[in-house]
């Protein structure tokens, strides 16, 4: 058995070394039109950065490396310029000197990735423009920083690799910008859990252009859709990736309408014989069933191993991508799974939603962190659907526990039962992912009524209902919502009375833990009671985004 493989980074590299694990006797050639294969393109920014200092450090695999320990045949700086399926043979082009030869094959992999999108406008080619997808593009920034010197940096687009490349570029030396269309940072965020992201990043020195694309970039100065404009030396675009399918077209593998790849659940393509795997695939989103095109390497490594366990003849089928992914903005982590609510609704899903502010260890343990989380789930259902968490240490931790929750399909109402770690250093005896089941089942056993940021000003302020703060009045001090009034939650068992019965209260504290005692003090005095989910700390994150004001943690919370 001969396989090709057309592509040698992330699931083209995993399919090659999963088929030498189940098949010793294969032939299995690995063509690279790049000059590496095999390299961590998610470590990139830290390199440019300078967290990652040596540059080999990125290559995880060589050409003799592969050779050595797998017996593959390695061919980088080798284009696949043509397929002919029928004939079942790849024209290969030898990038430097032009010679082209054919190679037949078996069994085909395509794993050609994808490409940078480089919006359409006047001097999107500029020298002092770049991207980054692989290591020759880090090395021209590398170079061009060294060269030339640069102040500042524009970065355009504000996803994960935008603003991994905002922090590198910062500590590089640069004063940098970001401009993003939409209205956030990080596009699997919703816009509320991204305002803390926001305010962050502000307080790092990084300048946030929100809700405006680039019109054209002239030299330094960069001319932006609502009219503004700044300065930059040095151009990072960083606008989003589409797949790199103009080969596959030309061969007739089927695509669907925004070019990637459609294969079924066993990499195979509309060709015989023909797989293909990665960034340029089609996949099944996990918790819709719906198709989509979700990039990331983790998925991409695991359709890789499909591939090669159903070339080999062993039954293997991809289950979906969900988007688990993790950020790090200096010391912040911010990382998500399964849907957010822009997604829960397009999909047509009846969800619900609440937040939690949880520490990231035992809170009289040094060095604890709060994280703000937010979780959706399907109403009739419970079925957890995603979540969201921004915050410092431990958040990738639980993240991972959420998304395997996800993938093992479970209620949201389970995160209550989860037995997990605890020892002061590392976690709570009531861990944050058991808050935030323990506050989604009060939520569907109807203990607790909940009412969100979003509400608050259209809440009446004519006496119809009592709007009730329950903080203390140092925390009142600092900032509160017009209209509420202060009774700290410790003093609200002896001045009920003064709450006139009757009327719906709508409580709030910091976090949405004291509002929530609250409404069950009143509750039980027969009081109709509404929790502020995700409290006063996120309202007011959402409406200033006020990064120079430090955060106040309440201990209490904690």
């Amino acid at each position: 058995m001969k396989t090709v493989i057309i592509g040698g980074v992330a699931g083209g590299a995993s399919a090659a070394a999963r088929l030498r694990r189940l098949d010793e006797a294969a032939e299995i050639i690995i063509l690279e039109r790049g000059d590496y294969v095999s390299f961590a393109n998610c470590g990139l920014p830290y390199f440019i950065g300078g967290e990652i200092s040596d540059r080999d450090e990125l290559t995880l695999q060589t050409p003799e490396s592969f050779r050595a320990r797998f017996n593959i045949d390695v061919r980088v700086l080798s284009e696949a310029a043509e397929i002919s399926p029928a004939e079942k043979r790849v024209t290969v082009r030898e990038v430097q000197t032009g010679r082209t030869y054919e190679e037949s094959y078996d069994t085909l992999i395509l794993s050609p990735g994808a490409e940078p999108v480089t919006p359409d406008i006047e001097g999107a080619h500029g020298e002092n423009v770049f991207t980054l997808r692989n290591i020759p593009d880090a090395d021209r920034i590398k170079a061009w920083i060294a060269q030339k010197s640069p102040r500042s940096a524009a970065v355009i687009g504000g996803g994960y690799i935008g603003v991994e490349m905002a922090e590198n570029l910062v500590r590089a030396g640069l004063e940098v910008s970001i401009v993003e269309l939409a209205d956030h940072l990080v596009a699997p965020l919703d816009a509320d859990m991204a305002a803390d992201v926001h305010r962050y990043a502000r307080s790092k020195g990084i300048s946030l252009h929100l809700g405006s694309g680039v019109g054209a970039i002239c030299g330094r100065k960069i001319l932006l859709q609502n009219g503004g404009e700044l300065e930059a030396d040095m151009v990072i675009m960083s606008v989003g990736v589409r797949p790199d399918t103009a080969l596959a077209r030309a061969c007739g593998v089927k695509l669907n309408a925004r070019g990637s790849i459609v294969v079924n659940s066993r990499m195979q393509t509309s060709e015989k014989d023909i797989y293909a795997v990665g960034d340029a695939v089609e996949v099944r989103n996990f918790v819709t069933g719906e198709p989509a095109f979700i990039p990331l390497a983790g998925p991409a490594n695991r359709q890789g191993r499909i591939a090669a366990d159903n070339i080999c003849g062993y039954e293997s089928e991809y289950g979906g991508t969900q988007g688990s992914a993790v950020l790090k903005l200096f010391d912040m982590t911010v990382a998500t799974t399964g849907l957010n609510e822009k997604a829960a609704a397009a999909a047509g899903i009846d969800y619900d939603k609440t937040y939690t502010y949880s520490a990231s260890h035992a809170s009289y343990y040094p060095g604890a962190e709060n994280m703000s989380v937010k979780a959706l789930w399907d109403k009739k259902t419970l079925r957890l659907l995603g979540a969201q968490i921004v915050g410092y240490s431990g958040v990738d931790k639980r993240m991972d526990v959420l998304a395997a929750a996800i993938r093992l399909g479970a209620k949201v109402t389970d995160l209550a039962s989860l037995e997990l770690c605890y020892a002061p250093p590392f976690g709570s005896a009531k861990d944050p992912v058991n808050m935030l089941g323990f506050v989604a089942e009060n939520v569907a056993t109807g203990k607790l009524r909940q009412f969100f940021w979003h509400d608050v000003e259209s809440l009446p302020r004519d006496g119809s209902v009592t709007l009730l703060d329950v903080r203390t009045k140092t925390e009142v001090a600092r900032g509160k919502i017009d209209g509420f009034i202060n009774i700290p939650v410790d003093e609200l068992r002896e001045r009920a009375y003064e709450l006139p019965k009757g009327k719906p209260v709508y409580i709030h504290c910091h976090s949405g833990l004291r509002s929530y005692i609250a409404c069950r003090m009143l509750g039980g005095r027969g009081y109709e009671c509404h929790n502020l989910a995700g409290g006063w700390r996120l309202y007011e994150s959402v409406t200033s985004e006020r990064s120079a004001i430090p955060e106040y943690i309440c201990t209490e919370c904690k």
